[in-house]
Parts: C-alpha cells; structure tokens; sequence
C-alpha cells in the first residue's frame, strides 16, 4: 500500500505551498487506494509553537482534507508529533554509536570541538557535545526520483554532519528518516527546495540499515518576480486567503492546477483525484496568479446553491468577526441576487451589506444627483403612499407593478425615479435588481428605509 505524508512545522501559518504538496500527497495517495498521515515536526522548539499547531489544523478542517492518521485522529504508527518521540530517536542515536556509525563531538565555551569520542569519557560528562555520523566518501548516492528523473551526488561532497544537536534535540534530517521508516511511508513528495535534504537522508537511512521510500520533489510556487512565494508577493498563508472571502473548493481548484496538467479548470477536488498521476505534474515551476484564483473562485461560488454559499457566507461572517441579526432565509434571498455580481465572499459582503443594516451612509453621488433635487422628497412621499396598497410580501411582478405606477406620476423622469428608489434602500446606485430589492426586503423595510431618506433630505 503506498503511504504519503505531510509534515509541516508549527512555527508559523500555512502556507498555501504547504497546502499544494499536501493536496498532491492526497491525490496520490487516493488515487492508488493508499492513505496519507498528517504529522508534525515541532523540534524547533523556540518557534514551535500550540496556536500554531492548532491553526494547521483549523486550516485543514476548513479546506475539507482529511487524513487518515494524524496527531487528532491517532493511527498505529504514532505519537505522530516529533517532540512525543525523542526517545525513539536517541535509541536508534545509540545504535549508531554502538555500531561505530556515529560519534560524540565535544566542545568547550567558545564552541570550539575540542575532541571525538565513541565513548563519553569521565572528565567530558558536563562538556557540551554533539553527535555526528560518519559519511563513507566517494560514494554515488542517487535515486530515481517520481518527477524529475535520476538525481545523483557524491558522498564526498559532505562532511561528517550532526544527527544530534547540543540540547539534545535530533536534527531534521534524522527525525524524519526515522519517522518515515516506522510509520510506512513508501513515498516521500515534497518541495523541490528539499533536494540537498535528500542525499544526507540517504546516508541516514543506510546507516540505519532501512529500505529507502521513493522520493518525489515538487517544483516550488512563484510569485510574479519569479522568486518563491512569499509575504513581498501578497498573502501566502491558509487564513489570508480565508479572510479574504475565498472559498475552501476553489483554493484547492486553483492548487491543483499549478502545475498538474489537467485538461479542465473547475472540478471538484474529491473527484478529480481518480484521475492523478504523480508523473503527469509538471518539473517547470509555476506563477501563483491572484486574478486567476479570484476567477476560479467566482466560477465556484456561482456554481453552488443559495443555500450551500450562505452556509458559507455565514461561516466567514463568523471567522471575521461580522455580526448580522436577521433570519436565514432572507440571506438566502439577498444572496440568490447577489453572488452572480462578485467573485468571493468578502466582496458579497461588500455589496450586499446594507440589506442587513439599515444605518449605513449614502453615497455622496447618490446625494447629489438625488437626494438634494428639488423632486426628490415628493417622489419618495408618493412612493411610500403607493406602497400601501400592498401586503407586506412583494412579489417580482409586484414590485415592477409598483415602480411603473410611480414612474407614471412624472414627478421627474424615469430613470431619475429607478435611481432615487434604489439609492433610498441600499445608499447606492449600484445594487442588485431594483425589482428583486424590494421583493427581499418586504414592504416593512422599503417604507422604513424610504421615511429614513426623507428625514435626511
């Protein structure tokens, strides 16, 4: 069964790289009927921190990836957070030592090594030291990698290298050759930037006396300058992207289409991994484009149903800290003749947040050209007049009636009469459909919002 993993550090917010090589560990394990472990690397122990931990896991939450091990769910092959594991890794340190691979180097105050031992002598027991292995030299270390071919090296290139530091913490590249051993991973993809790891976990992992996994190295994500992305590019991180209004499905949408040669652009990520194949992803980097995740996003949110988008429009009103007071089915309304004039959440936020309050500040345009004529205030006085006549739930038609009987009045001209009403319930001139306006808002709300204007006038 072919294993993958993710092992992101939890000193600081996801970054939607991370999230890429996760998403392509997931394909790859999906696709094959094999499963995915989620496991944290938190032996950078002055940046790793809890809130961070638990962020990764929100982050995932939210993004609908599962795992089938992980610190929260468990699994066979756990603990599966590092810093549960440090006896593990000094038993095999030991072994190494014992097996004449590895060796004690000490140092004195300055930093300075001062000797190597494969022994702790008496008179070195409060000295600090390290642990180094020995590498064997002019030695041809290469594997076939998944995308990019046969990577060679010579083991003359490196010199002796610590496995363990002087705090007694295992070095990185130690950790996860053990950890991929005793937890089965068999296929090891990650950032292209891992490459120099590669070689020195070989090392290890002959050492050791383990069967090495097959590797497979992603090319990395670019921003515009064509450097890695990073913070100077714009956002980067999971909860950016979410702040940002940007749906779950069309994060992953966009992701996965960095660099996997797919013949479709908007999918749904659970199903297209049928059709994953590590080989087809390309070795050329790619160019995170901002515009075009908002375009898969916009084609996402208009593809779901009024009642999918306002269960999430409500979450990221949650997650932003908005606050609205009103029921839910009239979310449903106002988004039904919304979501078709945005591209995220934020931005449906942005143009239909005057439904939901009704103290917002009109447009000075608006006031201008309307509010200020010498028409206007009879116009809105015959609007709420004529609105009597109706029940409190206005239909389209209703609604349309309504707008033609008081464009029949001639108190000014018909456009001059659309405008003033529009401007009147949502303070600007560009809104969604006047006629589906007044039929979300019910006739309670179109006369409160109409003697509101007036007082101004």
């Amino acid at each position: 069964m072919i294993r993958t993993r993710f092992a992101p550090s939890p000193t600081g917010y996801l970054h939607v790289g991370g999230v890429r090589t996760a998403l392509f560990n997931w394909y790859h394990a999906k696709s094959n009927n094999g499963k995915i472990i989620l496991r944290i690397e938190d032996t950078d122990t002055k940046r790793s921190t809890e809130e961070f931990e638990n962020l990764i896991y929100e982050d995932f939450d939210w993004l609908g990836m599962d795992f089938d091990e992980s610190p929260k769910k468990g699994g066979d092959c756990g603990p599966y957070k590092q810093s549960y594991r440090y006896d593990i890794y000094k038993r095999y340190i030991n072994n190494l030592i014992e097996e004449e691979k590895a060796y004690y180097v000490f140092y004195d105050k300055s930093g300075e090594e001062i000797g190597n031992f494969a022994k702790i002598p008496e008179n070195y027991a409060n000295k600090n030291y390290t642990v180094k292995i020995k590498v064997e030299k002019n030695k041809e270390i290469k594997w076939n990698d998944l995308l990019k071919g046969e990577i060679s090296f010579n083991s003359s290139d490196f010199e002796d290298f610590i496995i363990l530091r002087s705090n007694g913490v295992p070095v990185y590249n130690f950790t996860v050759v053990v950890d991929d051993h005793l937890m089965g991973i068999t296929d090891v993809i990650r950032g292209e930037d891992h490459i120099s790891n590669t070689p020195k976990q070989i090392i290890i992992y002959e050492a050791l006396g383990f069967s090495k996994p097959k590797f497979g190295h992603l090319p990395l994500i670019l921003g515009e300058d064509k450097t890695p992305l990073s913070k100077r590019h714009g956002g980067v991180s999971v909860s950016y992207f979410r702040e940002e209004g940007i749906l779950p499905e069309a994060l992953l949408n966009y992701l996965s289409l960095l660099g996997w040669n797919n013949e479709e652009e908007i999918y749904d990520v659970r199903e297209k991994y049928k059709n994953f194949n590590i080989r087809d992803v390309s070795k050329r980097s790619s160019v995170f484009d901002y515009e075009k995740l908002k375009w898969v996003n916009e084609k996402t949110l208009r593809s779901m149903d009024e009642e999918k988008v306002s269960k999430k429009f409500l979450e990221w009103l949650k997650f932003v800290g908005i606050k609205i007071n009103v029921e839910e089915n009239y979310i449903k309304d106002v988004i039904s003749i919304s979501k078709e004039k945005v591209q995220d959440l934020k931005g449906l936020w942005e143009f239909s947040k005057n439904y939901f309050y009704d103290d917002f500040e009109y447009e000075e345009k608006y006031k201008e050209k309307f509010v200020k004529k010498e028409w206007f205030e009879e116009l809105i006085n015959i609007a709420i007049i004529l609105l009597e006549d109706y029940d409190e739930k206005i239909s389209l038609t209703q609604a349309e009636e309504f707008m033609k009987s008081l464009t029949e009045k001639k108190i000014t001209g018909k456009k001059n009469t659309y405008q003033s009403i529009r401007g009147a319930l949502l303070g600007k001139l560009v809104t969604p459909g006047l006629y589906e306006t007044i039929s979300v808002m019910g006739k309670k709300e179109v006369v409160k919002r109409l003697r509101r204007v007036v007082k101004g006038a």
